[in-house]
Parts: structure tokens; sequence; C-alpha cells
């Protein structure tokens, strides 16, 4: 029970220091609306006593308008500080939901990338993001249980303080008895009894309430992530010309409507609320009623005068809420646990790939000199988490800067996987690779991958300026931006570009974006991998959104393109192999032939020359 406790305690406040350590309004300023809020009612109460009190004792009358000065002034600049506290609160609130966004992004940024292609990854971050957009649990819930919780904490400290009297307050003329029994140090025994029983019942009805809504609402969050889904498909621009052209829509639309939900769910939370808090409410009037019987007995036997009447049954009635208030909160937060370890779960994905401390850039590299070269996968194999079967097997080659080579083979023959090696996406399940005779672990991880410049062929442009997508920055050279963009082809498309550099891609967030191709999109990104200027440039089929000119220009002007640098090149369309130095056919995770375009079409059993006549046979004619 304990250890349960102090789990649950320590996820509580973990949770608390990571909502600060994102943006510390969102916890501040909660707190001080809590404080204005639990002060300024009893203030009230206090000061009213005091005027009631002064009314019954005779005081001056100047004395009493004092106090209701004071009382009226009070409550004005309690009013006043809380407006300003509320706009603060709201700001931080505005906010809210997309700086957790910028710090799950840093999370996937930072996250191994074999997790990052793990689908139960995306599930379990799916499960996050659904329970916080239903029904805002994880740290929102923390956020919007801050103001409850300070307030109840104060409220019980200010109540304890303003009636510690009515226990000690003795009953005068009345030793035994009932009425005797008033002045005994016991009589507190019954009120604390029934205010536990009061807590008791509360906590457990709203642990059960909450057992109903967690259960229920499960129903709803699905149904939102699949009503995302369907709501998606049918507003985004993207797909809209397949959704007309094949008649998606009723298709769309008829499996949408099959996965609403009945609004039973809703019914039943309703239902099981409103049953709760009937008996929530029976309970709190029974605490309430013996309270208020406990010190009208005394107020009655003389034991204090009308003020303080006023004073504690005030206080008490607040005593009472605050303490049923404090422990309901600490039941929902118990129950908000289950999702913030989810959340944690998510965050705390271990990153078993060592980072390594030699850096890259102040070796002396090979006999050659510095920024000399050389790779080589030593016996490597490697197989994916969570599968017997390996993708590659025994790969063993070099190569050194300034070469060019390509990897062919067919659909699942190992070379993307053989790619996410080079650039230590992953590291080799068996053997090892070498980067000037040292094994790629031990360089430092980011300095690593600043040595590789990847055109992916999935590749992702950002809606924002041409300038800033070739460079990957918000500052950039223009200069060297236009070159890059010339060298890649997009010369020409870039004399038309309204802006120039700064002309925004697509209309996301300027309503004159340009909509560019899918072939001027990807030499923008060929722009991009020049720009980082990196000593190696991986290529991943990176013309096949080109047409056949525009495909022969690019290859043409491939060495000048490059330089100096190694270039490894992915591709489906042997004859764009041709200008490499070195050519390696994988095969079955294996690597098979090596050599180049005119050798391995020689060999009439090998590979490359199946590939190569298969394609082959499209553009000869009979």
């Amino acid at each position: 029970m304990l250890k349960e406790l102090k789990k649950d305690i320590q996820l509580i406040l973990r949770g608390y220091k990571l909502i600060w350590t994102i943006d510390n309004n969102l916890i501040i300023w909660d707190i001080f609306r809590a404080l204005l809020t639990v002060v300024s009612p009893y203030t009230t109460i206090y000061l009213s006593a005091r005027i009631i009190s002064g009314i019954a004792a005779g005081e001056p009358f100047r004395q009493l308008m004092f106090y209701a000065a004071l009382t009226i002034f009070i409550q004005f600049a309690m009013s006043l500080l809380t407006r300003a506290v509320t706009r603060k609160v709201n700001a931080a609130n505005q906010t809210r939901h997309d700086l957790f966004e910028i710090y799950f992004s840093s999370v996937n940024r930072n996250m191994q990338y074999e997790h990052l292609e793990n689908p139960e990854t995306h599930l379990r971050k799916d499960r996050i993001t659904r329970a916080a957009d239903a029904s805002g649990f994880g740290f929102t819930y923390l956020i919007f249980q801050i103001e409850g919780c300070v307030n109840a904490i104060a409220s019980v400290i200010l109540s304890v303080t303003l009636t510690a009297s009515l226990f000690t307050a003795r009953v005068p003329g009345h030793t035994d008895g009932l009425w005797g029994f008033l002045n005994s140090p016991w009589a507190f025994l019954p009120i604390l009894g029934l205010l536990i029983f009061q807590i008791f019942a509360v906590s457990s009805l709203n642990r059960r309430s909450a057992d109903v809504f967690y259960r229920e609402i499960k129903n709803f969050a699905d149904q939102n992530r699949l009503s995302s889904y369907y709501h998606g498909m049918l507003e985004e621009y993207e797909t809209g010309a397949e959704i007309r052209l094949f008649h998606e829509a009723p298709l769309i639309e008829k499996s949408w409507l099959k996965t609403l939900i009945h609004p039973t769910y809703l019914q039943n939370v309703i239902r099981a609320q409103s049953r709760f808090a009937r008996i929530r409410s029976c309970v709190g009037f029974v605490m309430n009623i013996s309270l208020y019987l406990f010190i009208a007995a005394k107020a009655y036997l003389g034991a204090f005068g009308i003020g303080n009447f006023v004073l504690y049954t005030g206080a008490i009635s607040r005593f009472v809420n605050a303490m049923t208030n404090f422990f309901g909160n600490a039941v929902d937060l118990k129950a908000n646990n289950a999702y913030l370890e989810e959340i944690f779960a998510y965050i705390d994905m271990p990153n078993s790939m060592y980072q390594g401390t030699l850096p890259v850039e102040k070796r002396a590299f090979c006999e050659g000199g510095d920024n000399e070269y050389e790779i080589e996968f030593r016996d490597v194999s490697f197989r994916y988490p969570a599968s017997d079967a390996y993708a590659l097997r025994h790969i063993n080659l070099k190569f050194r800067i300034g070469e060019r080579m390509a990897v062919v083979g067919k659909n699942g023959s190992g070379k993307t996987t053989f790619i996410k090696l080079l650039c230590r996406l992953y590291d080799p399940t068996e053997g090892e690779i070498l980067l000037n005779g040292i094994d790629i672990k031990k360089y430092n991880y980011a300095e690593y991958m600043s040595l590789f410049s990847v055109v992916f062929q999935d590749f992702k442009l950002l809606s924002f300026s041409l300038g800033q997508n070739v460079a990957a920055a918000v500052q950039y050279d223009p200069e060297r931006v236009e070159a890059c963009l010339r060298e890649a082809g997009f010369g020409d498309r870039l004399e038309h570009m309204p802006d120039g550099l700064e002309t925004y891609l697509y209309k996301s967030f300027d309503e004159k974006g340009v909509e560019i191709s899918g072939g001027e999109a990807q030499k923008i990104a060929l722009a991009r991998a020049l720009y980082k200027d990196a000593p190696f440039i991986v290529l991943d089929e990176p013309t096949a959104a080109l047409d056949p000119v525009a495909e022969s220009e690019v290859y043409s002007k491939f060495n000048e393109m490059v330089h100096d640098k190694t270039a490894v090149y992915i591709s489906h369309r042997l004859s764009s192999c041709r200008f490499c130095d070195d050519i390696v056919v994988f095969d079955n995770g294996q690597v098979v032939q090596r050599g180049s375009h005119d050798t391995l079409v020689a060999d009439q059993n090998g590979v490359y020359h199946d590939l190569w006549t298969a394609q082959a046979q499209y553009y000869v004619t009979e």
C-alpha cells in the first residue's frame, strides 16, 4: 500500500516537474489565482463576523464602517488581481497544446531510430494523443488540478486557523451531562469521525465514478481517432483528385458512419455521475448539519457570541468542502497516473545507440592527410529488432572519398538497409563498420551523422520559403542557395518564382505560396543535399519523379554537382548507373556482384545482367 502510494506521488511530482520545465507559467499563475480565490471569501467571512460582533457589542459606528469599507476594498482589489492573473492563465493555456506538441516532437527527434520505425511506438503515441484530445488526460489534467488542490490545501489551513478556538471555547455553568460534554476535549471525536467517514465515502465514490468514466470514454477516444482520419481524407487537397476520379466519397462516408458509436456511452457516464453526486450530497448534508448543530449548541449556551457563530459556520463549511475536494482531487490524480505511465513509458524508451566521443573533424585521416575518408563494411550482418530473418548477411566492401558507387538490386534485396547502417540509423547485429580504420561507434554520433547528406525517395519539403528549404535553416546564404539550385537543375524555375528565394512553397502559411511539381520538389531536395556540403552524398532514387530530359540533365551534370564528394547512388533504373565508378549488386541481403557496368553486364549468369536485360527490352525495337 505504502509502496503504491509512493509510486503514485513520484509519478505526479515527475509530471509537474516536466510541466515546469516546458513552461513554468502553466503552474505559477494557476497557483497564484488559486490563492487569490481562496483568500477572498475567508476575508469576507472574518470581517463580516467582526462587523456582527461589533454591532452586538455596541462598537462605534466609525469602527463598523471601517470594517465594511475594508471588506469592500479587499473584495475590489482581489477582483482586479484575479482578472489580471486570469489573463495570464489564459495566455499560458493558449500556448499549452503547442508547447506540449513541441516537447513530444523533441522526444521523437532524439528517439532511437529503431523505436521510430516500430509501429508499437506510434500506437503508444496515438493513445497518448487521443486521451489528451478526447478527455484532457495526461499533462493537461495535472494543470487542471493545480487550482483545485492549492485551493483545498489553503482552505484547510485558513479554516483550521479561524476555527481553532471553536473547540476550546467553554460553555459557562455546565460541567456534566450532554452540555458538559461540549466542554470536553473528546467533543471533537464525533466530528472527526464524521469527517473521516465523509472523506472515505467521497473518495470511494469519486474512484467509482472515474472508473465508469474512463471505461466508457475509451470508446469515444477510438471514435475520435477514426473520425479524425476520415475527416482528414475528405478535407486534404492532396487526396481530393483521387476521391473525385474514383468516386470514393460514399465509401469514406459510409465507413465513417459505421464507426460512430451510439451515445449510450455518454448516457452511462452521466447516469453514473448523477447517482454518485446524489450520494455525495447526502453524505455532505449529514456532515454539515452535525457541525451546525454543534456550533449552534455552543453559541446558544453562551460559549461565544453571534459574530463568532457566523465565523465558525462559514469557515467550517468551507473546511468540509475543502477536505472533500482535496481527497476527491487526489483520487482523480491517481486515476490520471495510468495516462502518465503511458507518457513516461514513451519518453523513457531506452536509447541503446552508443553516442561515441571521438571527434570526426579533429582526426588526422589516413595516409593522404586530412579530409580523406574511407568507409569499410567488415563482415556486417543485420536483422531488424523482433525479427529472426537477416536483412543483410556478411557484407564486406569499402569505398573512398571521391568515388561514385551505385547500389542496385531487386526490392527487398537489402539496399535501403545498407544505407541505414552506413548513416548509422542502426548498428550492425554482427561485424563492424569502420571509418578510416576505426569503428564508427567510437565517433561522436552527431558529428558522424554530419558526414552524410541524403536525398531519400520519400523526402519531405516544408511549407517555408524556398531558401529555408534548401538551407534547412532560418538564416541562409542566398548566393550559395541559388548556386545549389542551379546545379540541381532548378535554375529556370527559380527565375519565375514571384519572390525569388523568399517564395513560400505550398499554401499552408502563405496564400501566395507556390505549388511545385514532383520533379521540381526533387530538384530542391537535391539542392538541399548539395547545400549541406557533406563529404558523403547518398541519393535514393533521386530522379524518380523527373522527366527523361531532366533526368538526362541531372546525370550529365552529376559529377560536376558532387565535385570531390563520395556519392552512393541507389536506383532501380540500371541505365542511370553507367556513370558510376563502382556498381554493387545486392540480392537476398548479400553482395553478389561488384564492378563496372560493362563488366557486370558481360556476365550473362549474373544478377545484374538479368536486371539489365529485363529493363532494356522495353527500349529495344524488334
